[in-house]
């Protein structure tokens, strides 16, 4: 039986690293919006550019999963082309089954433009539409790590939880863009089978309302969904988690800042990876705080996803980052 099946689109991901004498950023008085400023119709320059294959939050997730000691798949649709297929050997090199990956004959693969500057990222995305079809007698699996993906996956949503409830399998839920657009109204149905909720703060005030700012109120809002255990990111803030029972916070573990792609992947990664390896939730948000800070001190979202190795040693490095009720 497979430890975890990661349900999710993936991109080529471009990283071009601004040049600070070139952007600027503008943000409100409370540093809470901001925007990133270019010349408009001017030549930019970049000082590099780095090009990851198999980038996206499903890749991501794969990855981190296989690299934790976890048996995983991948389930997603590639273009057939150079670069769906590199997408394709990079995980099977990862150790990940790709059975369950298929090949679009008449669409290219997802591609996307990171524009990194002072260690934050603005990132322009191109999703081809796909034809998203739940697989027929998909086994059992002991987690389902369902993310972003395009347009048309909604569609799945009833095959999804009709073998959630099935099976018993336990469902990991971090919703994308696109599924993040489509509303409370139409997510609840997932988030209501879930084992675990992952969003950061602004992705939870825009499911459960603006108004809502309080922590432990959105906490309980995003739980009142049906979820079992809520958890919210905030970035430098740390992070969230509400089982109905407790709520719990930890802060960040101190460490250079790169690159922030793919932080959110890595932290819910190594959560749902804690679990499975018979850890507490307290821990499971330590071990999900070890894996962001280590993706941070890299470009892109995967060179810095732990192994059990490298994640007991940083664990221990910051033995005194642990959760602590709210």
């Amino acid at each position: 039986m497979l430890d975890i099946i990661s349900v999710g689109d993936a991109t080529l991901d471009v990283f071009l690293q601004m040049n600070e004498a070139d952007a600027d950023v503008k943000c409100t008085l409370k540093n809470e919006e901001c925007q990133l400023c270019l010349d408009y119709a001017d030549k930019i320059p970049v000082e590099s550019v780095i090009k990851i294959p198999g980038a996206g939050n499903g890749s991501n997730n794969a990855v981190g999963s296989s690299r934790l000691g976890m048996k995983t798949a991948m389930f997603g649709i590639l273009g057939d082309d150079e670069t769906g297929h590199t997408i394709a050997a990079h995980w099977k090199e990862e150790g990940i089954s790709t059975k369950l990956v298929t090949f679009d004959k008449n669409r290219g693969t997802n591609y996307s433009t990171v524009l990194n500057y002072r260690g934050e990222r603005t990132i322009l995305v191109f999703h081809e539409k796909r034809d998203y079809r739940w697989p027929k007698d998909l086994a059992k699996s002991e987690w389902i790590y369902y993310t972003s993906l395009g347009k048309g996956s909604e569609k799945m949503h009833s095959s999804l939880i009709a073998y959630i409830k099935k099976t018993g399998t336990k469902l990991c839920f971090q919703p994308g863009t696109h599924q993040l657009k489509l509303g409370v109204r139409a997510l609840t149905p997932v988030i209501a089978v879930s084992e675990i909720t992952v969003v950061n703060k602004e992705e939870a005030e825009r499911l459960v309302g603006d108004d809502v700012r309080d922590m432990k109120e959105l906490l309980t809002h995003l739980h009142a969904l049906g979820c079992k255990i809520a958890v919210i990111t905030d970035g430098p803030q740390g992070s969230y988690a509400y089982d109905g029972k407790k709520f719990l916070k930890i802060g960040i573990m101190d460490v250079p800042v790169i690159e922030r792609t793919g932080c959110g992947d890595s932290y819910a990664t190594a959560f749902v990876a804690a679990l499975h390896h018979g850890k507490d939730i307290g821990e499971a948000m330590r071990w999900g705080t070890a894996n962001a800070a280590s993706v941070l001190g890299y470009v892109g979202p995967q060179k810095g996803l732990l192994k059990l190795t490298a994640m007991r040693s940083l664990l221990r490095k910051f033995s005194s980052v642990i959760s602590s009720e709210m």
